[in-house]
């Protein structure tokens, strides 16, 4: 299909018959920030691809402008330019705004003065053809993805009417506009009249006259500690991450509780003196009711008493207080409480409730702090949560590429002295003021990865006009206080810390947060990001800057940020791919070489060991109390199953191995378990799950009664698909080595009815093979949530050996199908493609299969085919065939594809060629384009695509 007739189609799907075939490229679309899409993805991909762009909106924040950074470099970086108009109407754009817009250099921007200039449209120059996103979002971080708005996406040639007076008009106005300057900015900035102060007056009297109370989040929290207390339950503990209002919400159960007695621990008197002033507010308590106990102050005899524990763990300060002395005891940043000193005081006291607050209970010892609280996890609130709630300030995140030049690139053995030199300082200050920060004044903390960088980059960052100071272990916690003052002041503009100030510290202030060190903890990762995410009048957002290089680990960043710790590596590849998951008006974005470190960093053979595997299992094992099933690690997005699989035949065998003990199962059991472990726990075809769930509840099933309840859950009933199901389960599908591995059991009786094979249910009656197998059974119906009913799911992956069981081929061919195979009783035909070739290949020129478009294909055959050769003319001429289309990225993605869905081959573009085999020799080979069926996810295509 030509440009010309796909855009045709477009149109009349969207303005004539809704039931039109089309690409989903070309559609009229309605944008409004809805759950399935937003105006900020769409226009980002319009960018992705574009050669020019022009944009006039009458509004643009920094928020807005700042979500558009990363992909405005990438196009800075292929010599790609485009146009904002914008407006001085109401004076809403603020100085700033227009300074960062100065930064961004194969941007040109002019200002109309036009009265009521409110014009919104988007105007992008792809290859074929040009799109026109016109409607009402100005360039906000709101309107781009959280308010109700109407956008329409319309497609046109160059020489469609309504794209040409839109561009005459956007001209019309361009060319009697002012160009933005230094100049005009000096002068727009003088007689600027500022908003904000105005506003944040007002906002402060509010606070002074309203009542603080306990925000949707806080309120569901104070009712589960509640519930905890009336269940008998004496501890209970809350995560919630960094900013969401531990304290406020201890205060207010303190408030819901009345206790005569409260103690309140926590580590450092910076946090301490601050809840205190919090719950004296709250419970508007008197001075003579609340007391400070730390080094300097010894206000013990009150009803409410706030200590650090370095004070009140000492041996003659806990002779002071009775065991019941204090009613409710409050443990803030409890994951520090396996240190000597919290357990002193807690093992000293005993009181009637007691509550322990962190936002990372994972400890890096072997200390179990859920079992100090007797399992009883009374509320949790993680980053995206609060982020979806408005319980933090937003973040905009990018993932930007770390200096690089002949051949340095920056890596884990990189030498001090490159990571000082010049030339990256100059990089980093560029990165830092490309990507700036909300509001007039750089408040900004700098993480590196040593004492002696921070204490250089400090020295050379001052030389170059930025204002900083490097705070380390060495640093005297006064000095430190005083740095703080000094960056809130504005007489700093960074702090410059290794690990000193990733947790324990309040400035709400900060807007900028830059991570000059590679991500070998998620943990640590999160609370460095965290220490921007509290609220402050003086910022919208806070802008998170992550140089990343060479390293090994930089697969942790989207695991960190997704909040996925499955260790699977298509997960991840995702993630990184497009970062949609990130809730609220935040944002992720990862400037280009910077998203292929990350993929090259998937590429080794497992991204975990078998030692940390056991890690997460302990860990799981300690936040519940009792050995964790598969499926525990499902429910806690932790280690995907089916990657511990990888490293152990079955559960039993992973317990075992963790035990240090041979494993007490029978052979059958053993075979069994490794089967459903190793077959059927990926959830790709549901009808095995179900027919087993089913045969564990009754002994006998009629072919009539299952076929039934498949056409119920809208699965395939036909007889192919039930004697696929059946080749499984009897293990005739697989070949001689796989049945031997499996031990030649076989799981079903097949005749009129459907049972259990005797030998299977023997070894189920035993309660522990019936809980692994159940819970494998379970895993597997989780996993197929992902999936669609059809044999295949659009975008998900598959390797040869799924095709030829989703397919309902009689056995498994995956061992000779190489590139494809027909399949004569099915009439199907895989074509699996690497996209980018190796040099395992026979021959000597690496023959280039292509993605023309998303919607089409060029492929070739193998060396030594001519259009002629009988399985290859049969895939270019029989139309009884349906061709499938799997494609990887390269070798490094393991045995799956992606499945692109159904194709059909181009039959006057199918030619002959020669190349030369590694022999040297000249051998024919057949190219061909295909039709796709579905059109390719863009984000897949570009993946797939970019080298």
């Amino acid at each position: 299909m030509s440009h010309l007739q796909s855009l045709r189609s477009a149109l009349e799907y969207g303005f004539l018959n809704d039931t039109q075939p089309t690409t989903e490229l070309l559609k009229p679309k309605l944008l409004t920030n809805d759950t399935s899409t937003n105006v900020l993805s769409t226009l980002l991909k319009e960018l992705l691809s574009c050669q020019s762009f022009c944009i006039s909106v009458a509004f643009i924040t920094s928020g807005g402008l700042t979500m558009l950074k990363a992909a405005l470099a990438d196009l800075a970086a292929r010599n790609i330019h485009g146009k904002i108009l914008t407006s001085t109407y109401l004076q809403f754009n603020q100085p700033h705004v227009f300074e960062q817009l100065l930064r961004i250099p194969n941007v040109e921007v002019r200002i109309t003065a036009i009265e009521g200039f409110h014009a919104k449209g988007y105007i992008f120059e792809q290859q074929h053809y040009e799109t026109l996103i016109i409607g009402s979002s100005n360039l906000t971080q709101s309107a781009l993805k959280t308010n109700y708005e109407w956008n329409v996406k319309l497609n046109s040639l160059q020489n469609g009417d309504l794209l040409k007076k839109f561009k005459q008009q956007f001209e019309h106005v361009w060319q009697k506009a002012m160009p933005l300057s230094p100049h005009w900015l000096d002068h727009y900035a003088a007689n600027y009249m500022p908003q904000t102060p105005f506003r944040q007056k007002i906002a402060e009297q509010q606070q002074v006259y309203s009542t603080i109370s306990p925000n949707k989040m806080q309120q569901q929290a104070l009712q589960q500690l509640q519930t905890v207390r009336d269940h008998g339950e004496q501890r209970a503990l809350v995560i919630s991450a960094t900013g969401t209002g531990k304290t406020y919400l201890s205060a207010f159960d303190v408030q819901q509780v009345a206790p005569q007695t409260l103690l309140f621990v926590v580590h450092r008197e910076q946090i301490l003196k601050k809840a205190m002033a919090q719950f004296k507010t709250i419970l508007q308590l008197q001075d003579h009711e609340i007391g400070l106990l730390t080094g300097a102050s010894k206000q013990s005899d009150c009803r409410y008493l706030f200590a650090t524990v370095q004070t009140i763990s000492k041996p003659d300060v806990l002779a002071q207080f009775t065991r019941s002395h204090f009613d409710y005891i409050i443990v803030d940043e409890v994951h520090k409480a396996g240190a000597r000193s919290y357990l002193r005081v807690l093992e000293h006291f005993s009181p009637k409730f007691l509550l322990g607050m962190t936002a990372t209970p994972e400890r890096t010892d072997d200390y179990n702090i859920f079992q100090l609280f007797d399992y009883n996890i009374a509320y949790e609130i993680r980053l995206q949560q609060a982020l979806e709630e408005e319980m933090l300030c937003p973040f905009h995140y990018f993932g930007v590429t770390d200096y690089q030049q002949d051949g340095l690139v920056i890596n884990e053995k990189t030498d001090f002295n490159q990571l000082i030199m010049d030339e990256r300082i100059n990089h980093l200050i560029d990165k830092i003021h490309y990507y700036g920060h909300d509001g007039s004044e750089t408040k900004g903390l700098i993480f590196c990865s040593r004492k002696e960088e921070a204490l250089a980059l400090s020295h050379a960052l001052n030389h170059k006009g930025l204002r900083t100071i490097a705070l380390t272990g060495d640093t005297h916690i006064e000095k430190r206080e005083q740095a703080i003052r000094a960056l809130e002041d504005g007489q700093l503009t960074h702090l410059i810390t290794v690990d000193i100030l990733n947790e324990g510290i309040d400035i709400p202030m900060l807007n900028q947060i830059v991570m000059l060190r590679q991500t070998q903890s998620s943990i640590i990762f999160l609370q460095q990001l965290g220490r921007g995410l509290r609220k402050h009048p003086s910022k919208s957002y806070v802008t998170i800057i992550d140089f990343i290089g060479n390293y090994k680990n930089n697969y942790m960043i989207p695991m960190a940020l997704a909040g996925d710790y499955s260790f699977n590596k298509d997960n991840l590849r995702r993630h990184t791919m497009e970062a949609t998951y990130i809730k609220g008006v935040s944002s992720i974005h990862f400037e280009e070489i910077a998203k292929k470190r990350i993929f090259e960093s998937l590429q080794v053979p497992s991204l975990i060991t078998f030692k940390h595997m056991v890690v997460q299992f302990e860990e799981l094992q300690r936040r519940l109390g009792h050995t964790p099933l598969l499926v525990d690690f499902i429910k806690h997005r932790l280690l995907d199953p089916h990657v511990l699989l990888t490293k152990k035949a079955n559960y039993d065998e992973f317990l075992c191995t963790i035990q240090k003990q041979p494993s007490t199962l029978s052979a059958t059991a053993q075979h069994l378990l490794t089967f459903v472990s190793q077959e059927l726990i990926n959830g790709k075809r549901l009808h095995e799950i179900l027919l087993l769930k089913l045969l564990l509840q009754t002994p006998k099933l009629s072919k009539r009664a299952f076929q039934h309840l498949l056409v119920q859950c809208q699965l395939q009933s036909d007889a192919e698909t039930l004697t696929s199901v059946e080749n499984m389960l009897t293990l005739k599908f697989f070949t001689n080595p796989s049945r031997q591995k499996y031990g030649h059991i076989s799981l079903l009786l097949v005749k009129e009815h459907y049972a259990l094979h005797p030998d299977i249910q023997a070894v189920l009656d035993d309660k522990y093979v019936h809980t692994l197998f159940v819970d494998v059974l379970d895993c597997a119906f989780r996993n197929n949530e992902q999936y669609d009913r059809n044999p295949f799911t659009i975008n998900a992956k598959y390797s040869r050996k799924d095709y030829c069981r989703l397919m309902n081929w009689r056995s498994d061919m995956s061992s000779v199908i190489y590139g494809y195979k027909i399949d004569d009783a099915t009439k199907t035909c895989p074509l699996f493609i690497r996209y980018h070739k190796d040099d395992t290949l026979n021959t000597a020129v690496l023959y280039e299969d292509e993605l023309i478009n998303t919607h089409e294909l060029k492929w070739f055959t193998r060396p030594g085919k001519k259009i002629t050769s009988p399985i290859e003319n049969r895939i270019f001429y029989d139309d009884s065939l349906t061709l499938h289309i799997f494609i990887q990225k390269d070798g490094a993605e393991g045995a799956d594809f992606y499945y692109l869905g159904e194709a059909t081959p181009q039959a006057t573009n199918i030619e002959e060629h020669l190349t030369e085999n590694k022999s040297g020799r000249q051998v024919p080979i057949v190219s061909a384009h295909f039709t796709l069926k579905n059109e390719i996810n863009e984000t897949i295509y570009h993946y797939l695509t970019t080298n």
